[in-house]
């Protein structure tokens, strides 16, 4: 019965947070059992353009580290604000969320040539969290039952709390940097520019993720009552149809 509740949780997931959140949890268990190292994922210019070693250009986003607070916690925040994002201002435009995530990824991993990171996943967590406190400004939050702030600020926290336990500002800074040039893009300039839209998703994305629209369903004949044209417009309907009505 619990694997039945389970598994109907995970699959009503929306499909790009469900791919990401799952890839990043197999690839830190993979880790954790020694099936891969991280020195074979970690983002290494260098072998990336003399070894061709492409898969580090994707790898760099799925590993949080090592399971234990830190990953728990970019986990959480990872599949909270991915999944309001993709069931929010994103609903029914999956091709546009998977676009957010290349133009994320890719402007992350030009200024990575340099900056020396070694993992991403993190600033694309606070890249999520930083466009969805954008797009929510009245939201009031709460962190740990201690601060109250309106989400605008969330991103800025989870800075704070970053340096408090060690970590390097880098990573968040850069999260903040890519999730606002991708704020002022979409949803800043076209509104001062006559709605100039520099973010394009290709078609063939759309055509491959978006559900096509559904057409206007017309019942058959034998399902309308009184054989008229329910639902039409009126002078489509012949004078003596009205007469009769």
């Amino acid at each position: 019965m619990a694997y039945h509740t389970l598994r109907h949780e995970y699959m009503k997931m929306p499909p790009v947070t469900r791919a990401y959140t799952t890839a990043c949890v197999i690839t830190t268990v993979a880790v954790q059992l020694d099936v891969v190292s991280p020195f074979q994922l970690y983002f290494n210019p260098l072998l990336i353009l003399k070894q061709f070693q492409v898969w580090r250009l994707i790898t760099t986003f799925l590993f949080f580290g090592n399971i234990g607070f830190n990953f728990l916690f970019n986990m959480i925040f990872t599949y909270r604000y991915c999944r309001m994002l993709e069931e929010g201002s994103f609903r029914s435009r999956t091709a546009d969320f998977v676009m957010m995530f290349l133009f994320g990824a890719t402007l992350m991993i030009i200024w990575a040539f340099f900056i020396n990171l070694l993992f991403l996943g993190q600033a694309l967590t606070i890249m999520l969290v930083y466009i969805w406190s954008r797009r929510n400004p009245y939201i009031r939050m709460n962190f740990f039952g201690v601060l109250n702030f309106q989400a605008p600020y969330l991103p800025w926290v989870l800075l704070g709390f970053s340096i408090l336990l060690g970590n390097t500002p880098w990573v968040d800074l850069m999260g903040i940097a890519v999730g606002h040039c991708y704020y002022y893009l979409e949803d800043v300039l076209p509104q001062h520019r006559a709605n100039l839209k520099i973010l394009k998703t290709p078609l063939f994305l759309k055509h491959l993720l978006d559900p096509a629209p559904e057409e206007d369903h017309v019942p058959p004949p034998e399902f309308r009552p009184g054989g008229f044209n329910w639902g039409g417009n009126a002078a489509e309907i012949p004078p003596e149809g009205r007469q009769n009505e």
